[in-house]
């Protein structure tokens, strides 16, 4: 039986008409700007760039936004959107690549630039009412563009200009179309909240009508109504997002939701135990257990590409949920816990040109035939809407503030073959740094802190011999969304000690190193 398409999309844009649209044209930030949105308590969903009228006429939201994209709006094969978009009367906003085609379809003229902008940019306000409102004369903003304005369309005024880019930002006041050649969603634009707040306020008239209570009765009525009678079967992971999940679905159907924990042999020291102790004494699921360490390590080993370690995991995973369902009465559901940053770094549920980064196991890792429906009520969300879910569902503080866990674990964390003897060492080294990152109260401060075996050997010297062994790579970084992330400038007193540890305390580790690549242009995890 093929896969079905997963149906179980947020209720709430049937229902939130105080909304904005965001049009995705493939850029990477995308998803940052929904989330920006978000954070100003107003619904933001995000369709693909080639979305009928008729659609956003039933949509009917307050306001669009036009995202940015790789491509150049001259090119022949550049996505577009209908024109008629622009004659719906709705305020639009273009950022990046959105503001090109804005000043494109208007007459206005755009080309290379003679220098590209990539990066942090100073940016001069000319005009400091409505789109950069209250703003100073000039702040930080973060360019990434080969292509630029440089003719404006008639009736058009620029509000910003850098040093290289005369319209850095523009406004037709009347029509309400605005555009700015910078992302205001990334952390790197200082005032680039206040930027599309005074979008989403000041020229869309939202109201703040967004939150996370409304999230929940809608969504738990939606899963009662799509479940009905039948069963769901719920993979818990023991993070946050699956532990929502399954109190979720839980409040909707009761007892016809059957979790069940698969010891993969890819989890960290203690993991099992741990999850039967919360999920079991104090949430009062109904939980199951599988060991499947071994046939998840048989199909493993002498893998070492990602991708195929993140596809094998994803399908083995969906035949362990096959095969236990087939125990329970009626079941026709697998729940699970993907967040819009699995979806987006997997592929653009959108149809959106984005660039595909990794498969996510439980988004494009799964195999094309399977015996259960998906069922993701977390599929629109960031991480940090999961965590407030989680409070107001009254989940133990030792889940909510639970750091992000990748969902084929160890394995890629692993840089090469995955064996046990491997395993092992990358357990025993996480489980240092982490200690030590809790003792020193560091834990709920940042946003992962893990550890990552490499795959190359070092020479050393321990008790005047040599060795050559493994070496170990620190991981610490922090974020707010998982979209993009900063490293931990940890002392190197702090990193002296925990290097010190693991080097005495796991045998088969010679060297230890501290990553500090940010995201873009690395990920957070190596694999």
């Amino acid at each position: 039986m093929r896969r079905k398409k997963n149906k179980n999309k947020s209720h709430a844009v049937l229902t939130q008409k105080n909304s904005i649209l965001i049009l995705d044209f493939g850029s990477q930030y995308t998803q940052l700007i929904a989330r920006r949105v978000r954070e100003a308590k107003v619904y933001s969903l995000i369709v693909g760039h080639d979305i009928d009228l008729d659609k956003i006429k039933k949509i009917a939201p307050k306001g669009l936004i036009l995202s940015g994209g790789p491509s150049s709006v001259y090119g022949d094969k550049s996505p577009k959107c209908e024109k008629g978009i622009f004659k719906l009367g709705i305020p639009i906003l273009g950022i990046c690549y959105g503001h090109q085609l804005a000043a494109q379809f208007f007459g206005g003229v755009v080309k290379k630039s003679k220098e590209r902008e990539y990066g942090r940019q100073e940016l001069f306000v000319d005009d400091h009412s409505d789109l950069l409102n209250g703003l100073p004369g000039n702040i930080t903003c973060w360019m990434s563009h080969g292509d630029c304005v440089s003719r404006l369309p008639k009736g058009f005024v620029a509000l910003a200009h850098t040093l290289n880019t005369p319209n850095a930002a523009f406004a037709n006041k009347e029509r309400t179309v605005f555009g700015v050649q910078f992302h205001p969603e990334v952390a790197h634009t200082s005032h680039g909240s206040q930027i599309l707040s005074n979008f989403i306020y000041r020229i869309c008239r939202c109201r703040p009508s967004w939150e996370m209570g409304s999230f929940i009765k809608d969504t738990v009525a939606q899963i009662r109504e799509t479940v009905g009678k039948d069963n769901v079967v719920c993979g818990l992971s023991g993070g946050v997002d699956s532990a929502v999940v399954a109190v979720m679905i839980h409040k909707a159907i009761g007892r016809q939701l059957r979790c069940i924990f698969v010891d993969n042999g890819l989890v960290r020291n203690r993991e099992p135990e741990e999850i039967k102790a919360i999920f079991r004494a104090n949430l009062h699921m109904n939980l199951g257990f599988v060991n499947g360490q071994k046939r998840f390590l048989k199909r493993l080993k002498g893998i070492t590409d990602p991708e195929q370690k993140r596809k094998i995991i994803g399908d083995e995973f969906v035949k362990v949920f096959e095969e236990e369902a087939k125990k329970i009465r009626r079941v026709k559901w697998l729940a699970q816990g993907t967040l819009y940053p699995d979806v987006i770094e997997s592929v653009s549920v959108t149809g959106a040109p984005s660039a595909k980064i990794k498969t996510h196991h439980n988004v494009g890792g799964l195999p094309e035939r399977m015996n259960l429906k998906l069922i993701e009520p977390l599929r629109e969300l960031f991480k940090d809407e999961v965590r407030l879910l989680a409070k107001q569902l009254g989940l133990p503080p030792e889940i909510i503030t639970r750091q992000p866990f990748p969902g084929p674990g160890l394995a890629i964390r692993i840089v090469g073959d995955v064996t046990p003897e491997r395993l092992q060492i990358l357990r025993e080294a996480d489980d240092v740094f982490v200690a030590e990152i809790r003792k020193a109260g560091l834990y709920a401060e940042v946003w992962q802190s893990f550890a990552v075996l490499l795959c190359i050997k070092s020479v050393g010297v321990m008790g005047d011999e040599r060795t050559y062994e493994h070496v170990i790579a620190l991981r610490c970084v922090s974020s707010s969304d998982g979209m993009t992330a900063d490293w931990v400038k940890l002392t190197p007193e702090f990193l002296g000690k925990v290097s010190n540890r693991i080097i005495n305390e796991v045998k088969g580790v010679n060297r230890v190193v501290y990553d500090i690549s940010s995201k873009p242009p690395s990920t957070i995890e190596w694999e």
